[in-house]
C-alpha cells in the first residue's frame, strides 16, 4: 500500500475547511452574527499566537514570511471583527427620543 503525501492530506483538509466554513457562515441567521463575530475574534487571537510562534521558531525564510503574513492577516481580521461587532451592537441600542429644544415665545 502506498503512503499518501502529507501535502496532499493538508490540501484536502484545507479545501474541506473552506467548503464547510463557507456553508456555516452563510447559513447563520442575522441574530447570531454578533456572537459569531465574538467567537471569530477569539479564534483569530489563537491563530495570531500560533502564527507568532511559527514565525519565531521556524528557521526557513519561507516559514518566517508565512508566519509574519499570518500574523498580519489575523490582526486585520481581529480589528475588522471588533469594528463589525461594535457596529452590530449599536444597531440593537434603543434610539433616544428626540428632545424638544424649541423655546416657547412669550408674548
Amino acid at each position: 500500500m502506498e503512503t499518501v503525501s502529507p501535502t496532499l492530506i493538508n490540501l484536502i483538509i484545507f479545501v474541506l475547511a473552506i467548503y464547510v466554513g463557507y456553508h456555516v457562515v452563510w447559513t447563520v441567521t442575522p441574530a447570531l452574527h454578533t456572537p459569531l463575530m465574538a467567537v471569530t475574534n477569539a479564534i483569530s487571537a489563537i491563530v495570531m499566537v500560533g502564527a507568532m510562534l511559527a514565525a519565531a521558531l521556524t528557521e526557513t525564510t519561507l516559514g518566517k514570511s508565512m508566519g509574519v503574513l499570518a500574523v498580519a492577516l489575523a490582526a486585520v481580521n481581529i480589528f475588522g471583527g471588533f469594528l463589525v461587532t461594535r457596529r452590530m451592537l449599536e444597531m440593537f441600542k434603543k434610539k433616544a427620543a428626540p428632545s424638544n429644544t424649541t423655546s416657547k415665545k412669550e408674548g
